[in-house]
């Protein structure tokens, strides 16, 4: 084996035993140590790379960013058990009631707000198909477009902020921005944050939501079958008010102090902790058993993400001290098309690992090795984190192996056929790319309202 190739190996062999399902964290980890203590005996591994990692899984202790991922999915799991987005859905629906896919519509606006709260695809996708399929099956809607719906509105959590994906993606470019810098020999006070990519996703997140309440119009007026008119009753401004009015405000609360500057993303994560715990209060929503529920599935789930972030931490130090930088760099250099050339064989192997890998372990594995790279080439890194969150969520949409799709057969009743999960979701990728070629075109729509809020 040419020591040369080792780092490919190394990488090529952490994909192999994800794919047979071993845990992530300890994939990680336990893969790289091996080859490290191969590489020592073989001569070809400095162990003095593992010197450092104890001091990087310290800076992970000490990140005060990452301190907002746990308070996120607190907000949102209070959220999701206090029931407010099954009172929103069933006002929504109200609001569409008696308009040719308004039941779908519905389903889009309050995904996009369940998104904003939760930052989690499979608790939106999970929480949505529950709530939302049944209604829509028995008001007559094709299987293929009620569950495509389902599926590509609850990906908005990747983009909508207060996203996990967005948080963890940012935390990785500020560090690989710095690293950028020091290959660049430049020492610039411009850096990126976790705000900067919130900022950044929202002209593309609403874009999106937009390009899928157009379909969801054009399509059942071409194809009124599919979406027949159903009539939910009229609901009053003021009980639309009392279903929409606090999650929105909560939610605007929360990005809005973190848009003006006024709070941190983990400040504002702290406080939409407690306003989502104040809000299930006031509507007698919240038990202590369902509060407990709420506080052992973030456990859970934090746990698993900072697990994951030291065992990514292993990897890419035993990465690094194979020279798989270095290789990565003289690759991409070497590209036709230059940075862009490399962006676009980048996003092809995030695309594809999407299908076997979660959205964490590919911002931990794979952003950390190719973002340096890629940004010391020139790349904006707001742009370049909007892409990778696009791209991901076009990813877990698309057939055979999308993760939305399995999270979505999980709840779905057994008369609706997988085969109609994976022609309902076609439309809404074809979507999805069309957002990203535009993106790749015009990057000013995801840098353009970061610039002006930094003015």
């Amino acid at each position: 084996m040419s020591a040369e190739f080792l780092p490919l190996f190394l990488f090529l062999a952490v994909c192999a035993l994800l794919m047979l399902g071993y845990p992530v964290a300890f994939t990680l980890a336990g893969t790289a140590l091996a080859f490290a203590a191969g590489g020592i005996l073989a001569g070809v591994f400095d162990a003095g790379f593992l010197s450092a990692l104890p001091g990087r899984v310290f800076g992970t202790m000490n990140n005060t960013t990452l301190i907002a991922v746990p308070l996120f999915i607190l907000m949102g799991t209070i959220l999701e058990k206090s029931r407010i987005a099954e009172e929103l859905l069933g006002s929504m629906a109200r609001v569409f009631s008696g308009v040719r896919g308004g039941l779908g519509i519905s389903v889009v606006i309050v995904g996009m707000f369940l998104a904003a709260s939760t930052g989690i695809v499979g608790a939106t996708v999970v929480t949505m198909g529950l709530l939302s399929l049944p209604s829509m099956l028995r008001a007559g809607y094709s299987p293929a477009l009620a569950t495509g719906t389902i599926c590509a509105t609850g990906t908005l959590g990747q983009i909508i902020p207060p996203s996990i994906a967005l948080v963890l993606l940012g935390d990785i470019l500020a560090n690989a921005y710095q690293q950028a810098q020091l290959q660049m020999n430049v020492f610039s006070p411009k850096t990126v944050s976790v705000g900067d990519l919130f900022v950044g996703a929202l002209i593309p997140g609403l874009l999106l939501v937009g390009m899928y309440i157009l379909y969801l119009t054009v399509y059942t007026r071409l194809k009124p079958q599919a979406a027949p008119p159903v009539d939910q009753g009229t609901v009053s401004l003021g009980e639309l008010m009392r279903g929409l009015l606090p999650p929105l405000l909560l939610i605007f609360l929360v990005l809005g102090s973190i848009l003006v500057g006024a709070a941190t993303p983990t400040e504002a994560a702290g406080f939409g902790a407690v306003g989502a715990l104040a809000l299930a209060l006031a509507r007698r929503q919240m038990s202590v058993q369902r509060l407990r529920e709420a506080v052992i599935d973030t456990l859970g789930v934090t746990c698993m993400v900072f697990m994951i972030l030291i065992g990514a931490a292993v990897f890419s130090l035993v990465f690094r001290g194979f020279g798989g930088e270095e290789l990565i760099h003289g690759y991409f250099q070497n590209m036709p098309g230059g940075a862009m050339g490399a962006t676009l064989v980048v996003m092809l192997v995030i695309f594809l690992l999407g299908f076997i890998l979660d959205f964490i372990e590919i911002t931990f594995v794979v952003v950390p090795i190719v973002g340096p790279v890629l940004l010391a080439m020139g790349l904006d890194p707001i742009w370049l984190g909007i892409m990778i969150a696009l791209n991901l969520q076009t990813s877990f949409l698309t057939p055979p192996f999308g993760f939305a799709l399995f999270y979505l057969r999980g709840v779905a009743p057994e008369e609706v056929p997988t085969s109609a999960i994976y022609r309902g979701v076609i439309p809404f990728i074809i979507i999805q790319l069309l957002l990203i070629v535009a993106l790749w075109f015009w990057p000013e729509m995801a840098t353009w309202l970061p610039e002006q809020f930094k003015q």
